[in-house]
């Protein structure tokens, strides 16, 4: 444990004592956001996300150490282990290392290499080794067993081969040797498959494309990968690219030298000739093909994870409207506009279904009935679901706050997306909620409750079904699971819940809390009633004090008997409070709130064995502001009048829109044509940047320009740079410089599709051929 504890404080670059403090606490039942909030000076500040990463890295390490005691032990049994072997398993630093070193000792099926030893053959291979001006074929005769299937010396040789070949490619050392050669040199090819141009024309992109293996990003690796799945590509790593068909792979001179095998024209070294291009072609070829695609799949998958789950994040604290009235309409044309109000705190007070489009046009009697709704609940919002008819429907929402003016001039209209609505109207904890209510009147009542706040809503939907990631089919969906539940865990508590308000689903991601405890808790809140006081939530069936102890700073209770039970300051530092105010001869009431005194006050005076300055730092901060929203302001976008389906769109157009997704390579916007389009990176701004994030979240309200429409394919092209204009060449930002040299880089994909096949295909082979000559050098 010592040694995995310093492995993780070297790579996160923090103290020992840091690590082994937060793997205690892990150990001991604590979780993430207990730890990060409310620990710090066990941990000695890690944020969240350091926290997850230890965590990550944690179990990874364990299962690292469970895997070399698991082999240590079978080469034991074997009577195998050496000192050295040993050494090396015990030092292995990852999975792939502990594997390649097993490699020789791993129980294995009978190959051909091993029907040869059992027929006595290796002798044979181990002199023809040794022995480079032997007579091959006069050695091999004195090997023939023809009860074992090896009649001629032909049969003798090729067995005496694959001994070799199997023994060469179960070598680690040189397994890493060839591993660094392909990860330095070798490139991805993508091909189409054969006939699958019409049916594969999504991934024309790449039916002829070729870009260095190690720098593929993760969405086109994705792509590739989701192609090759499909059928529709063929994909192969190159390790020599730039040589000419009749010259060896460079990975079979590595493997010659690591042998210390000069090979010349002698009939043994030729016959060693054919054991070294057969142990690359057959054996570590592929063994490294599958190795590095699976590797490219892992690095594309966790890329496409931290993507998802930094648009989750951003989407899940977008600021809430607030509690006011809320009228949700979920658009539909010959289904009819279902219409749900909910009240201040989210209950639903009334539903109908409208018909204003098409075919029935009921335009004027549904407006005439969501006027009489909004006016019997006080209505102040209308949210409006992005789907089909979401603009038509906005309309009628626009008519509506014209005619209930002078009643509710207060009225306000926004479009909300309505990703994953259907699938928490169909969910099961949709039915308990409103098991007399039909489905599609669910949907209207969750778009109503997203607009009031987001956070408290979407936490009821799994969170693939909100669909703000990058591939995300594509990827390991248990993995894509656990860091959205983490992300959402991270939210839920870095916001805080209302215990007398909150939903079962949204309790449930509160630290500590799992779904029996949060079920109880609302059990308990309908049978006795409000929580009037922290304490109380001991009360609550099988929820003890460790539960107690990890979820009560993350749960307030607004006009509580004490006013700090409606902040974050954790029940266990109530008493460092009470004394901070008998000091000042204030009461914990007079104390919370009042700026000028909190100011004047210095944390480090108040630090005792229990509380640490930052610790008390955070109370006196939370004390000034007690149960302080960490989500922006609200905001809304205006989407233009007239541009409501694809074909509106006109170049060099400016409308405004909202960030729906982030990925490496640029971010979507609505612009409300029930299609997103794509802001790539380089129009994002003037600046060169590497990361879309650096400069747009999900969420975000933005203006853009209409740069591209292909309406055949669905596809928008937008600009942040509204100075761009549609028949411009594009202007791709300059790369910042590197200690006064700029680095080359590589012309994207598109820009080569102008040139000649064979211009293009030559200038990667002449500068890979360089560096393949540098390599051999």
């Amino acid at each position: 444990m010592h040694n995995i504890a310093q492995l993780i404080a070297d790579e996160l670059n923090v103290r020992l004592q840091q690590v082994n403090d937060t793997i205690k606490l892990l150990n001991d039942g604590a979780t993430v956001p207990f730890i990060a909030r409310y620990r710090k000076e066990a941990t000695g500040g890690l944020d969240d996300a350091q926290l997850r990463t230890l965590y990550g890295r944690l179990g990874y390490l364990r299962d690292l150490n469970e895997r070399r005691n698991v082999i240590l032990s079978s080469i034991e049994a074997q009577g195998k282990l050496t000192p050295e072997l040993k050494t090396a398993i015990t030092t292995a630093g990852s999975k792939t290392r502990l594997e390649d070193l097993y490699l020789p000792y791993k129980p294995k099926r009978r190959t051909k290499g091993l029907i040869a030893i059992e027929a006595g053959i290796e002798p044979l291979a181990d002199f023809l080794l040794a022995n480079r001006n032997a007579d091959c074929e006069a050695k091999a005769t004195e090997y023939i067993n023809a009860a074992a299937g090896f009649t001629d010396t032909k049969a003798v040789l090729e067995g005496a081969r694959f001994i070799l070949m199997e023994r060469f490619a179960e070598d680690a050392e040189l397994l890493q040797k060839v591993r660094v050669h392909i990860e330095q040199n070798a490139v991805l090819e993508s091909r189409m498959a054969k006939g699958k141009e019409k049916e594969g024309a999504k991934f024309r992109d790449y039916f002829d494309h070729c870009e260095k293996l190690t720098k593929v990003p993760s969405h086109r690796a994705l792509a590739m990968l989701r192609g090759r799945n499909e059928g529709m590509l063929s994909l192969s790593v190159n390790a020599d690219p730039g040589k000419e068909t009749k010259q060896a792979s460079y990975c079979e001179v590595i493997i010659a030298d690591h042998f210390k095998l000069a090979l010349n024209d002698t009939a043994v070294d030729q016959w060693l000739k054919t054991v070294v291009a057969a142990t690359w072609r057959v054996k570590i070829a592929l063994q490294m093909e599958t190795e590095f695609f699976g590797r490219m799949r892992d690095s594309a998958e966790a890329e496409a994870i931290k993507v998802f789950a930094r648009n989750l994040g951003d989407l899940l604290m977008a600021a809430p409207a607030g509690a006011k009235a809320t009228l949700g309409l979920d658009p539909g044309l010959r289904s009819g506009v279902k219409v749900a109000i909910v009240n201040n705190t989210g209950k639903l007070v009334a539903h109908s279904t409208i018909f204003p489009h098409a075919p029935q046009k009921q335009w004027d009697k549904s407006l005439r009935t969501l006027a009489n709704l909004a006016k019997m609940h006080k209505v102040e919002l209308v949210a409006v679901g992005n789907g089909t008819a979401s603009r038509e429907t906005d309309k009628l929402a626009a008519e509506l706050i014209t005619m209930v003016k002078a009643e509710l001039p207060k009225l306000t209209k926004v479009m909300v997306s309505e990703a994953g609505a259907s699938v928490y109207s169909a969910s099961e904890l949709a039915s308990e909620e409103f098991p007399d209510i039909d489905v599609s009147i669910r949907g209207a009542v969750s778009i109503a409750r997203r607009l009031q706040d987001p956070l408290a809503e979407l936490v009821k939907i799994e969170p693939k079904a909100i669909g703000v990631g990058q591939y995300q089919h594509d990827v390991s969906q248990s993995m894509l699971s656990s860091s959205l539940e983490a992300v959402v865990e991270d939210c839920v508590n870095g916001v805080g819940v209302d215990v007398n308000m909150a939903s079962a689903a949204l309790l449930t991601k509160v630290a500590g809390l799992n779904k029996t405890l949060a079920r109880n808790i609302v059990a308990y809140r309908d049978d006795q009633g409000r929580f009037s006081r922290r304490k109380d939530l001991l009360k609550v069936a099988r929820l003890g004090p460790k539960a107690y102890e990890q979820a009560a700073g993350f749960l307030r209770i607004s006009d509580a008997e004490n006013p700090l039970d409606a902040s974050s300051v954790h029940p266990e530092a109530y008493a460092l409070v009470e004394s901070i105010a008998a000091a000042k001869q204030q009461s914990v009431a007079t104390l919370v709130g009042n700026t000028e005194l909190l100011n004047s006050l210095e944390a480090a005076d108040y630090i005792s064995g229990d509380f640490g300055l930052p610790t008390v730092t955070d109370i006196l901060a939370e004390l000034d502001k007690p149960g302080r929203d960490p989500r922006g302001e609200f905001k809304t976008a205006s989407f233009k009048d007239g541009v409501e389906q694809i074909n509106d769109l006109k170049l060099d157009m400016i409308l405004e829109g909202v960030v729906t997704n982030v990925t490496n390579f640029g971010a979507f916007v609505d612009v409300g044509v029930h299609q997103d389009g794509l802001v790539h990176i380089s129009s994002m701004t003037d600046k060169f940047i590497d990361d879309p994030h650096k400069v747009v979240k999900a969420g975000d309200i933005v203006k853009v320009k209409v740069m591209e429409v292909d309406a055949d394919r669905r596809r928008i092209g937008l600009s942040m740079r509204l100075t761009d204009n549609a028949g411009d060449a594009p202007k791709t930002p300059a790369r910042p410089a590197n200690n006064g040299a700029h680095k080359k880089v590589a012309k994207p994909q598109s820009q080569n599709r102008g040139k000649p096949k064979q211009q293009t295909n030559a200038a990667m082979g002449n500068a890979f051929a360089d560096a393949f000559a540098k390599l051999k050098k």
